[in-house]
């Protein structure tokens, strides 16, 4: 079994030098949901998602020699350019759990700057974003160190193990266009370690796709998607649950190679209804869709029933809406976005993202 354990990432202290590294990495958009891990960061089921573009993490990773000696890992942590002892503890949390597979972190003075194109934490998969970002960096530094990590291939996979560890669904946001993470019988090369790329895989159209994000409600969610995970746990659905996901993971890899739109278009609506569900079930139970979220789901079914178009809708954890439609109906899609749509959203807010190609090394980040 993978696991980069690598104690011989240590650095000679005449050889520490002074850096900087930065990368942007989208957030993603769950298909088929994992909802339930087990032992360190693990999926109960196998997922797919879109990799979206427009709605990403740009992360400036600075190193330097540390002054001291102690063992523990010096970070600071600035988002949007300010100190966020919050996200701070998270991510030192996050680096001192992977000091067996980047061991040199300890001799290092960090300073991490983050920058969210979207709104964090109101169900746009902000952690997905942010912590493959970081994995990037982490990998890029020990490239740079150590001259590892030449093969991009080994690169990603790397990058995407070790986001997988701060942020289960980050680990497929490193690829292009579409990614699955969980090992399925139906998609060769699939671990529950890391994701693996299947966008050369599906019918062209859905390189295509728009993912138009309506933001239904800006507020941070009340329930964390970790203590949702863990909820998972003690939900008497929980079994059925997984068998399902299986099911229609298997079903939806064949619509997407042939281009199926309905079929797509059903098990993504589905999916997205059955997570929310399994929140409502949970012991306690909490509900994150608001008001505006049901009334946007009545007029997107209203407007296919009328219309005969492919557009359909998902949900992350959390209340705003996924617009999900080929290119070909773009137009006629955003004309319904700002007469039905824009008046429901918070602010009159709406992000018009589409499917993206993965992570991307930052040379010069207007940002910071």
């Amino acid at each position: 079994m993978i696991d980069y354990v690598n104690p011989k990432l240590i650095l000679e202290k005449e050889n520490i030098t002074s850096g900087r590294i930065a990368w942007r990495s989208p957030s993603n958009l769950a298909l088929v949901k994992y909802w339930g891990k087990y032992g360190r960061q693990l999926p109960r089921n196998p997922s797919i998602s879109f990799t979206l573009n427009n709605a990403f993490t740009e992360t400036v990773l600075e190193y330097r020699p540390k002054e001291s000696d102690h063992q523990n890992i010096k970070l600071d942590f600035l988002f949007e350019k300010k100190p966020n002892d919050a996200f701070r503890n998270k991510m030192l949390k996050f680096l001192e759990s992977i000091v067996d597979v980047f061991p040199f972190l300890t001799q290092l003075h960090l300073t991490v700057h983050s920058y969210n194109s979207f709104p964090h934490s109101t169900g746009i998969a902000s952690s997905a974003s942010a912590m493959s970002a970081l994995a990037t960096c982490l990998c890029s530094l020990e490239k740079e160190l150590f001259g590892t990590l030449q093969n991009s291939n080994e690169f990603l996979q790397k990058s995407s193990f070790v986001a997988r560890l701060g942020s289960g669904s980050a680990s497929r946001s490193v690829y292009p266009h579409l990614a699955i993470w969980g090992e399925s019988a139906a998609a060769e090369g699939s671990s529950n370690l890391f994701a693996i790329p299947w966008g050369e895989r599906v019918h062209s159209v859905f390189k295509t796709f728009h993912d138009t994000i309506l933001i239904a409600d800006r507020k941070e969610k009340s329930v964390s998607s970790r203590a949702g995970h863990a909820l998972m746990e003690g939900n008497i659905f929980a079994q059925n649950r997984y068998d399902q996901a299986n099911e229609r993971f298997t079903k939806l890899l064949k619509a997407l190679e042939e281009g199926d739109l309905k079929t797509f278009g059903e098990i993504t609506e589905n999916e997205a209804l059955t997570l929310h569900a399994l929140m409502m079930t949970s012991e306690p139970s909490y509900i994150l869709i608001r008001p505006n979220t049901l009334v946007m789901i009545e007029k997107i079914r209203a407007y296919r029933a009328a219309t005969n178009q492919p557009l359909y809708f998902s949900l992350d954890a959390g209340p705003n809406i996924h617009l999900l439609f080929p290119d070909e109906i773009k137009d006629n899609v955003f004309d319904f976005i700002k007469k039905e749509m824009e008046p429901l959203c918070e602010n009159r807010e709406w992000i018009a993202d589409r499917v993206g190609t993965g992570a991307s090394r930052q040379f010069s980040v207007s940002s910071f």
